[in-house]
């Protein structure tokens, strides 16, 4: 049996030639738009909705490089409804890039911007490095404009990382044509010219015709100001036909711009104007707002040049106008908008890394009580073995120098068990199903105290019980019961040796329940009060137990979302007061 490729299915056939058509652009404009127009007519016949949508994308992308801005907004508004009809994030991103590109090239400069910052966010969604360089290139010419060039550096510089991740050299090249400019702006013209020089390498490299004449433009732009009017003109008048020869409209007015300022510098006045209406003639045809405000300023100098103060106070004005009609303060609140979805950008990744960690720490920590949870079970028998051997021994060896080695064995395999069972209560307590029940304080104080008969101080304390018996309190049993299992334990073990008291106070407190267990016993020193709850921490090697009963019921407390606090005098007792939301 014969497979079938993915290359002889008809639509991937389809798909294929659509992108061969896109991936013409770069040399020839007005074929890629033929190939992409002649494709849309069979997709629309073929009913093939994405592809006709995609096409019409393509052709937004292509109508604007163009300068045919009516044109490139109707096919991307029209692939936009759909792609936003199908949750399309690719397709939505791809359509607002090219409506974006529309409006900042226009007089809706603002609105540009926004569209922009909105297509961003999709493509850093999709982790679409090749589209986020191309849209952060967009994004740091809106910055010079504003004549922010920290935010343009920053905005290139992302443009040109963003490249080198996938490897896309005429991406990088078209973030360093403009960043060179603002080296050389900043007084650092070597590096301007080697940026400018690496970008022309690399549009070389990649056969990217219309790119090379963007980078020739950049070089001619560096030439100018360093006064060699001639090398300017060379590389400007390369850049405008190759420019012509691809329709680009936008690309014609900022060249002749250029070519006219050459001429300018030259002393070369006629020539100049001449250029400088071309540009005029461009950008009212066009709508490019900002080639417009920048051509009328240049005008204006002209004018001052041939001494024509009339004529250079009109074209002053309508730079002016021109420039605020671009640069206005909904262009500033927008860019602080960008700034803000930025920042939130950011914060969201943050979080996303966060959140990663947490899990993966969650996660660690369940390993870790599954892990005691085993150990403990496991040594719970070889200890329960050992304490049985030690009542043999009792039996059986009646020296009284073996018997009280034998009964320090005892001591440490006892304080080895009650490690071992704090440790299996502790990784109980994290995995108790969620079930409520009214709880009883006066019955469970009565239990937990009664469960420490057998310890030595037991008989010579008095216990001090002040219970509301009127509480409709409902809780988690276990998790009440370890709370003042260990409250109690720690006041009996540790309480004084002169009218020794244990207070148990059970009471309601507004919308908490409030327990104190007050003791007059040994107290704590200040020193250690802060590392108590620590697992394992014993204030002194005198210090009984295992050093998990305070962790446990800290543990405890916080299951319930309730607050626990000590106060303690060394010497003097301790108090310990927990608050849990009734």
């Amino acid at each position: 049996m014969q497979s079938t490729s993915t290359v002889d299915d008809p639509i991937s056939q389809l798909a294929a030639k659509l992108k061969a058509a896109y991936d013409l652009r770069v040399s020839d404009l007005s074929q890629s738009i033929n190939l992409t127009l002649e494709l849309l007519n069979q997709f629309i016949e073929g009913g093939h909705h994405h592809l006709t949508a995609t096409a019409k994308n393509r052709l937004g992308l292509f109508y604007l490089i163009q300068g045919e801005f009516e044109t490139s907004q109707k096919y991307s508004e029209e692939a936009l409804d759909f792609f936003e009809s199908n949750d399309d994030v690719q397709g939505i991103a791809d359509a607002k890039y090219n409506i974006g590109g529309v409006y900042y090239r226009s007089d809706k400069y603002h609105q540009g911007l926004l569209m922009l910052s909105e297509s961003l966010r999709g493509y850093h969604e999709l982790n679409d490095h090749y589209n986020q360089a191309r849209t952060h290139k967009s994004i740091g010419t809106i910055y010079e404009y504003f004549n922010d060039q920290d935010k343009a550096v920053d905005s290139y510089e992302k443009s040109i990382k963003a490249a080198q991740v996938i490897g896309e050299l005429g991406l990088e090249s078209n973030a360093l044509n403009p960043l060179s400019a603002i080296y050389f702006s900043q007084g650092k013209h070597d590096l301007a010219m080697q940026t400018i020089e690496r970008s022309i390498e690399l549009k070389n490299k990649t056969g990217d015709i219309r790119g090379l004449a963007f980078a020739l433009y950049g070089r001619g732009k560096l030439f100018i100001k360093l006064g060699q009017g001639k090398k300017a003109i060379e590389d400007l008048e390369e850049a405008i036909r190759i420019m012509e020869m691809a329709g680009d409209k936008l690309g014609l007015g900022m060249a002749y711009n250029k070519l006219g300022v050459a001429h300018m510098e030259l002393n070369e006045l006629p020539q100049a104007k001449k250029y400088f209406d071309q540009v005029v003639w461009l950008t009212e045809t066009a709508k490019i707002a900002f080639n417009r405000f920048k051509v009328y300023y240049n005008l204006y100098l002209l004018a001052k040049k041939m001494n024509e103060p009339e004529k250079a106070l009109g074209f002053l004005e309508k730079h002016l106008v021109h420039k605020e009609a671009v640069i206005n303060q909904e262009s500033y609140n927008v860019i602080k908008s960008y700034d803000a979805v930025n920042r939130i950008h950011a914060l969201e990744h943050e979080t996303k890394v966060e959140k990663e960690k947490n899990l993966i720490i969650e996660s660690k920590n369940d390993e870790l009580d599954s892990f005691f949870y085993r150990v403990s079970h496991d040594l719970k028998g070889p200890i329960a073995s050992l304490q049985g051997l030690n009542n043999l021994i009792k039996l059986d060896i009646k020296d009284a120098d073996s018997l009280r080695y034998f009964e320090m064995y005892n001591t440490q395999i006892n304080r080895m068990h009650n490690i071992v069972m704090s440790l299996i209560d502790l990784t109980q307590m994290k995995h108790l199903g969620d079930s409520k029940g009214k709880i009883d304080f006066a019955l469970l104080v009565d239990e937990c105290i009664a469960s420490y008969s057998y310890f030595e101080n037991f008989k010579s304390i008095t216990f001090i019980k002040e219970i509301d018996l009127h509480l409709n309190y409902y809780s988690e049993w276990a998790i009440i019961n370890t709370i003042m299992q260990n409250l109690i334990e720690n006041a009996i073990k540790y309480s004084g040796d002169e009218k020794p008291f244990v207070k148990v106070s059970v009471q309601q407190n507004g919308s908490f329940i409030q327990i104190e267990v007050e003791d007059n016993g040994h107290g704590i020193d200040e020193v250690h009060q802060a590392k108590i709850f620590d697992m394992f921490y014993r204030a002194s090697e005198r210090a009984k137990g295992s050093g998990l009963g305070l962790y446990i019921l800290k543990r405890a407390v916080e299951r319930l979302n309730g607050i626990i606090k000590l106060k303690s005098k060394l010497h003097e007792g301790s108090t310990f007061s927990i608050s849990l939301p009734a």
